[in-house]
């Protein structure tokens, strides 16, 4: 009785809430000026504003100006000293939560501050206003009368007061104790770093609770749900939650899991929500239901800009304001944000699909990546295992192409290397292994899904007769330095158009 009437009570601040919903799709340059102001003054006060000369910035044009773009490896110095416990160095004040991600080429992880104003006015704001269009979208939602489901990641405490990990993590952390009776597992389970033992307890708690929203990477969601599977006897999820209504998923496309989630729920009666909410910001949700496009969230302390992808490589590329882009047009996102990242690149290509309101779908990265399954594995991180397993083993590389292996029925996904060598290695078994074991060692959201090949199996490794690369693109028309095979991709087509050419002519 309580949970439905704090569901009423929750509802009707949602119904108020989605005001600011309604803001973005009528204000959205006023509200992208307003942020722009404020995070202004909070530069102001700040080490990295001081060197910029932000004191005299007044105006958009004086900031593009003024600060450059750029990237992790950029600020990764000014980084690592706030995370020995200098202040104010790209934010005003001491920042002792950091957010820990794959995707850098200089390390094995990423660590994105999160500040105060960063968790609250950006992340917990968003996830308010997912909540809002929700609601709006299914009035009889009782997300705060049952129990959801979140597959959070976990918490390092490094030293006294520093703590890293995942941004999701993070969150559930500091969850106020009135949210957490309206989650599943309990947080200690949901906090914890032994995904093995985390799934098995979370399948054994979630099976029996009346689960209405799910949200999670597919990959991750996919094991827990065949473990609650074996353990319950059940044909299928909905009938383990005959209540579920809805799934928020973001973070790797979704396209290749559609058929296994209507084997999950095959009444169709699920509601997909696609939300955009990376370490360094939530950005956008999808607030349409079965159409593509996620609202980019415009009054969530995040200032942004776009630099058409024509012009990415430029040596100093101009970008352009939320009302100068233009719908089906491909560009590298800028952010500025309240954790002290300005005019950062965080590599992902968005196309917008509307303008009015602004609408958007992640297109891909300005590098060559793989992030299927969540790994979010660069080329960068190819290439260096290549290198290193061949200087342990033997063997030189001539090229490469690596796609996924998907996830079908009992099926585990995985990695396909296609890999054609100059000097073969004395055992391909051995290669292959560690080969595997170093990419491991290299990326951690990687090792993550690699973790007791609960998600993810170990690379298959086959081989192409030598000069293949090279008469596949002669075959196509394609000759010269510039003509290349993606090494990463996130679909089989350049691999399995490869096989068939090996097939054809050996």
């Amino acid at each position: 009785m309580f949970y439905s009437f704090f569901n009423t009570l929750i509802k009707g601040y949602l119904k108020f809430r989605h005001g600011r919903i309604q803001s973005i799709y009528t204000e959205p340059v006023d509200l992208q000026n307003e942020v722009f102001k404020e995070l202004i003054i909070n530069l102001k006060q700040t080490e990295y504003g001081k060197i910029y000369g932000a004191h005299s910035i007044l105006t958009v044009k004086d900031f593009k100006n003024k600060l450059p773009l750029v990237n992790y490896e950029n600020i990764f110095p000014l980084i690592e000293r706030m995370m020995a416990g200098e202040e104010n160095v790209l934010w005003p004040g001491k920042v002792n939560w950091f957010a820990k991600s794959s995707g850098t080429t200089n390390d094995r992880s990423k660590y994105i501050p999160i500040t105060d104003d960063n968790l609250f006015e950006n992340h917990v704001a968003a996830s308010w206003d997912a909540m809002s269009i929700l609601y709006s979208n299914q009035p009889d939602a009782k997300i705060f009368d049952k129990k959801n489901l979140i597959m959070g990641g976990s918490l390092c405490h490094v030293g006294d007061k520093l703590i890293t990990g995942d941004v999701s993590a993070i969150l559930l952390d500091r969850m106020p104790a009135v949210g957490r009776p309206f989650y599943s597992p309990d947080f200690e389970t949901a906090l914890l770093s032994d995904w093995e033992l985390k799934i098995e307890k979370m399948a054994s708690q979630c099976g029996k609770d009346d689960i209405v929203m799910f949200a999670g990477v597919p990959t991750w969601t996919i094991v827990l749900f065949k473990r609650i599977l074996q353990l319950t006897g059940k044909k299928n999820m909905r009938e383990v939650w005959p209540n579920v209504k809805t799934y928020f998923h973001g973070g790797v496309g979704f396209d290749p899991y559609i058929e296994q989630f209507k084997t999950f729920f095959p009444d169709d009666d699920l509601d997909y929500y696609e939300v955009y909410n990376a370490s360094e910001g939530y950005f956008a949700v999808q607030d349409r239901v079965n159409e593509k496009g996620m609202l980019l969230l415009l009054d969530n302390a995040v200032y942004y800009e776009f630099i058409p992808l024509e012009n990415i490589d430029d040596t100093d590329p101009v970008t352009l304001s939320i009302n100068e882009v233009a719908i089906n047009m491909d560009y590298c996102i800028v952010i500025s944000t309240s954790s002290g990242l300005w005019r950062y690149k965080p590599g992902d290509v968005v196309r917008f699909v509307t303008i009015s309101p602004y609408r958007i779908i992640v297109t891909g990265r300005t590098k060559h990546f793989i992030n299927v399954f969540g790994e979010e594995v660069m080329v960068s991180n190819t290439d260096r295992a290549l290198k290193e397993t061949c200087a342990k083993c033997g063997g030189k590389v001539n090229d490469y192409t690596v796609a996924p292996i998907y996830m079908e029925d009992d099926k585990k996904g995985g990695h396909q290397w296609l890999v054609e060598f100059d000097e073969y290695p004395e055992s391909l078994d051995h290669f292959t292994k560690l080969l595997d074991e170093t990419l491991r060692c290299i990326n951690s959201d990687y090792d993550a899904k690699r973790f007791k090949d609960l998600a993810l199996q170990n690379l298959k490794l086959d081989t192409a007769p030598l000069g293949t690369f090279s008469k596949w693109l002669k075959s196509k028309g394609k000759v010269g330095g510039q003509s290349k095979i993606p090494r990463l991709s996130n679909d089989r087509k350049y691999i399995e158009e490869l096989q068939a050419f090996i097939q054809q002519n050996n």
